[in-house]
């Protein structure tokens, strides 16, 4: 993308979206949610890390964080003049905001993913999923972009508009400015990033990460999914995985404000996400909270998770089968 000559640092989000040939009102856009992480941002180094005194839909106590995110990112969506329908992570249902389709976009927003790592220091993250049109409840292969912003060490934002993965970086005035386009995982990882309580794996998921240790394959998680994924997509290889549990078959992650977008990052990068039956990206949600397992990053490895947990239930069944 750079020009011959250029410094690629030179080029900001802005104009990287435009010389992609991003349609304008979907620029405006993803503009938009990046001028609303730098409030994000701001509120995370100076705000109240405190219980705000309510709670979601799942009965978790919201850190004030939370609701300012939240408030923040529905703010500059709703003034954007080019959103149809947003739907929080925070809420129990799908936030209208005007009835002309024509144009417009639909969001699903998870405002502050990880809000918890705050108080102890760790990264956190932004997930955002955008759809043409006012429909929401489809398949994630129907987005048209999806990016996460992460507060670590550095502020950093990711995108994909459906042509490559490209990562920017927040400088000293907060503006983004390209580090790398075009990102890629590599078929096969030495790192894994193992969510839920490993005594509660299913058989095939157990015999996947045994294979994985045999392997020397490496752990390494934080607790945050916008960090893991990150870690994977910049190391360009590793597997994260929070899996169907024994009694917990959908597992923990929202399928709309979590997983479809990381999976079409992912995939656009040349890897993989699987709920260890098939692709994530294949799911149509049934309501705007549905869970689902994952497995996701490096293509081969989660060909393998897929394998273990096929081999193991075909097992079982025989098993059963025989008496």
């Amino acid at each position: 993308m750079a020009e011959p000559g250029k410094s690629k640092f030179q080029i900001d989000l802005r104009r990287h979206l435009r010389e992609s040939d991003v349609e304008d009102n979907l620029v405006h856009l993803i503009c938009e949610i990046a001028e609303a992480s730098k409030y994000i941002i701001n509120s995370i180094r100076t705000g109240d890390l405190g219980v705000a005194g309510t709670s979601n839909l799942y009965g978790e106590q919201q850190l004030a964080l939370d609701v300012l995110a939240d408030r923040i990112l529905r703010k500059r969506l709703d003034h954007s003049r080019v959103v149809a329908n947003m739907m929080s992570e925070e809420e129990d249902e799908i936030i209208p905001i005007s009835p002309d389709c024509e144009g417009k976009y639909s969001v699903a927003y998870d405002p502050l993913d990880g809000s918890s790592l705050v108080d102890v220091n760790l990264a956190v993250g932004t997930i955002i999923s955008i759809f043409s049109g006012c429909d929401l409840l489809q398949s994630g292969r129907n987005q048209v972009a999806a990016m996460y912003i992460l507060y670590g060490p550095r502020t950093t934002l990711v995108y994909s508009t459906g042509n490559g993965v490209h990562e920017f970086s927040m400088n000293h005035l907060m503006e983004y400015n390209l580090v790398q386009e075009n990102i890629q995982i590599c078929p096969q990882g030495s790192l894994y990033s193992p969510g839920g309580q490993r005594n509660l794996y299913t058989p095939g998921t157990e015999a996947f990460v045994q294979q994985l240790e045999q392997r020397g394959v490496k752990l390494r998680y934080s607790g945050g999914f916008v960090p893991d994924i990150n870690q994977i997509l910049l190391k360009g290889q590793g597997i994260f995985f929070y899996p169907h549990l024994q009694q917990k078959p959908k597992g923990k992650l929202r399928l709309l404000f979590e997983l479809s977008p990381m999976a079409y990052l992912v995939e656009q990068a040349g890897g993989a996400a699987s709920t260890g039956h098939g692709p994530i990206l294949d799911l149509v949600p049934e309501h705007i909270h549905e869970r689902a397992p994952v497995f996701i990053g490096s293509k081969a490895d989660v060909a393998l998770a897929e394998k273990f947990i096929r081999d193991m239930e075909t097992k079982q069944s025989q098993k059963a089968a025989a008496g």
